[in-house]
């Protein structure tokens, strides 16, 4: 098994809901820090974000969270992502103490990354968060910008994607792997996966120009897959829809990255007119 692939541990779930803890440590990275939990109803966790800043996104289910005297009740409007509307989230700084009660079932997202800036606590509403449609043909996708870099944070950049049976997604390739670029920022990734029905799944590959890294995984509902460097398109199976959730982090908070040359044409009006 590859070792960007973190496989969910939803099968055999810890006391606290637990199914997914992606560390700098254990990716073998500087930034981005990622878990799943999925808690029963009336369930309670405390958090103490530490030294990260963190989005906390109600992939399903309903929540109360209350951190820094704020009490953020019952929010929540999902009972699947596959509902296709945007989520409730919330913001929260470093070194504050969260407390989260599930609702009802909860399915809850820790999107991390250091910080110590002193940007208030906030709650992120669907009405906050940017829709779009990308693509043409067997390469559409929609696009859920919940924490776009218009939006004030430290490092973190969060979105989540929709992808219908069949199609292609974060293609053309693309990477964000350079530190030192005027055309890219250096970004690590994360994917958290969901398919609709569940027992689907999707192919995803992370490679490099050079081929000094060259990965393709199977992808299940609920895996997560490390994206360290390098382009990394996804594509569905028949039958089975996908979304996914990214959450990306680096030393300067913009997405700018470049296509793969040999793929890029995918873009173009000549492709799109495929499709009329």
């Amino acid at each position: 098994m590859s070792h960007l692939l973190s496989k969910s541990a939803k099968n055999t779930l810890a006391e606290n809901g637990q199914t997914q803890k992606i560390t700098p440590q254990s990716a073998g990275w500087e930034y981005v820090g990622f878990e799943m939990y999925h808690l029963k109803e009336n369930q309670i966790l405390s958090f103490n974000t530490d030294n990260t800043e963190v989005c906390f996104v109600l992939v399903s289910g309903k929540a109360t969270i209350s951190v820094s005297e704020q009490v953020f009740k019952n929010i929540g409007n999902r009972s699947t992502p596959f509902e296709r509307i945007p989520p409730y989230s919330v913001y929260v700084p470093h070194h504050q103490k969260v407390t989260i009660k599930a609702e009802s079932y909860l399915e809850l997202a820790v999107c991390r990354a250091p910080s110590n800036g002193n940007l208030p606590v906030r709650l992120i509403t669907p009405d906050d968060v940017g829709v779009e449609k990308r693509g043409f043909g067997n390469n559409q996708r929609l696009v859920h910008n919940i924490l776009p870099e218009t939006e004030p944070a430290d490092a973190l950049l969060v979105v989540e994607v929709f992808t219908d049976e069949g199609n292609t997604s974060s293609f053309p390739s693309h990477k964000h792997d350079q530190k030192n670029s005027e055309t890219e920022t250096y970004l690590e990734e994360t994917y958290y996966h969901r398919f609709e029905p569940s027992q689907g799944f999707a192919m995803q590959r992370v490679y490099t120009d050079d081929r000094s890294l060259d990965e393709c995984m199977a992808v299940y509902d609920g895996d997560v897959v490390q994206v360290p460097k390098g382009y990394h398109p996804v594509a569905t199976i028949a039958g089975y829809n996908n979304y996914y959730l990214n959450v990306m982090a680096g030393p300067v908070r913009k997405w700018r990255f470049s296509w793969e040359e040999d793929h890029q044409w995918i873009n173009s009006q000549v492709y799109a007119d495929k499709f009329k």
